[in-house]
C-alpha cells in the first residue's frame, strides 16, 4: 500500500468554517481530487480509514464535516461501535441534525469544498470525483447537479431516499448531471424500496446520464461501515472494486 499523509484542515464556506480531513499519498505529488461525503454518523475514525484507503490508491481525498454549522466533528458523541438497535437515543440525537442539512445548504457548501480542492497544491488540475455513503449518496447527486463543470464522476453506496415525491428529491438532479455515476444499493434497505430504485434509474436513463446501478443482494443499509452491525465484508469489497474502477476510468 502507498504511504499516505492525513491532516485536519479548515475549509472556508459562505456560512463559516467546515472542519475536514484531507489525506493524500505521502510523496507530495498532486493527485486527482475526490470529495468524500460522510454517512449520517459523521466523520469519525472508521471513515478516516476509508479515506486513507482511497488515498493510497492514488488520490487526494477531502472529507468535510457536513454538520459543521453545529460544531466541529463529532457533533454528536457516539460509541466506538455504533448500534442504534442497542441505543435508540443515537437516532433521537442524530435525526434533527440530518434533517437540518437541506439541499440548498448542501449545494452552497459543495461550492466551497470544490474551490478548496481546486486551490490545493495536492490536487491535480481538472475535474474531481465524488463518493458518498448513506445520506452522503444524496449529497453526491445534489453536488453533481449543481456543479456539473467540476464533477467528472460520482458514486453512492447504500443511499436512502434517492427518489422520493419531494420537490427537491435527489433523482430530480438527473437532467443537470454530466458526470458518470455508479450506485450500489443495499438490498435490505427500508429507506430505498424497490419503487425508488426503479424511479431513480429511470430518471438517470431518461436524462442520458452514464450510469451503473446495482443492488447488492442480501446487503443491509450501511454495509460498508465496519463500526456498525450492518457491515458486510463481501459487499464492502465489492463497493471498493466498483469505486476504484469508476475512478480509474475517470482519471
Amino acid at each position: 500500500m502507498t504511504d499516505v499523509q492525513g491532516d485536519v484542515v479548515d475549509v472556508p464556506t459562505e456560512d463559516g468554517v467546515a472542519d475536514a480531513y484531507v489525506v493524500h499519498p505521502a510523496d507530495g505529488r498532486p493527485r486527482p481530487g475526490v470529495l468524500f461525503y460522510q454517512d449520517a454518523y459523521g466523520p469519525r475514525p472508521y471513515l478516516r480509514t476509508m479515506a486513507d484507503r482511497l488515498a493510497a490508491a492514488g488520490y487526494t481525498v477531502l472529507m468535510p464535516n457536513a454538520f459543521y454549522r453545529l460544531g466541529r466533528a463529532p457533533v454528536v458523541d457516539l460509541p466506538e461501535f455504533i448500534d442504534p438497535g442497542a441505543d435508540p437515543t443515537i437516532w433521537e440525537r442524530l435525526g434533527p441534525v440530518v434533517a437540518g442539512l437541506t439541499p440548498d445548504l448542501v449545494r452552497r457548501d459543495a461550492g466551497a469544498y470544490l474551490r478548496w480542492l481546486a486551490d490545493s497544491p495536492q490536487v491535480s488540475a481538472g475535474p474531481v470525483a465524488l463518493t458518498g455513503y448513506c445520506m452522503g449518496a444524496r449529497l453526491v447527486l445534489w453536488t453533481a447537479g449543481a456543479h456539473p463543470e467540476r464533477v467528472a464522476a460520482g458514486a453512492g453506496f447504500h443511499g436512502g431516499r434517492l427518489a422520493t415525491d419531494d420537490p427537491d428529491s435527489p433523482h430530480l438532479e438527473a437532467p443537470r448531471i454530466t458526470a458518470e455515476l455508479y450506485f450500489g444499493h443495499a438490498d435490505e434497505d427500508a429507506s430505498l424500496p424497490p419503487e425508488q430504485v426503479a424511479r431513480f434509474e429511470d430518471a438517470l436513463t431518461a436524462a442520458g446520464v452514464r450510469h451503473t446501478c446495482e443492488v447488492y443482494a442480501g446487503a443491509r443499509h450501511g454495509y460498508t461501515q465496519a463500526d456498525t452491525p450492518a457491515y458486510d465484508g463481501a459487499a464492502d469489497e465489492r463497493h471498493w472494486a466498483a469505486l476504484l474502477d469508476l475512478l480509474a476510468r475517470t482519471f
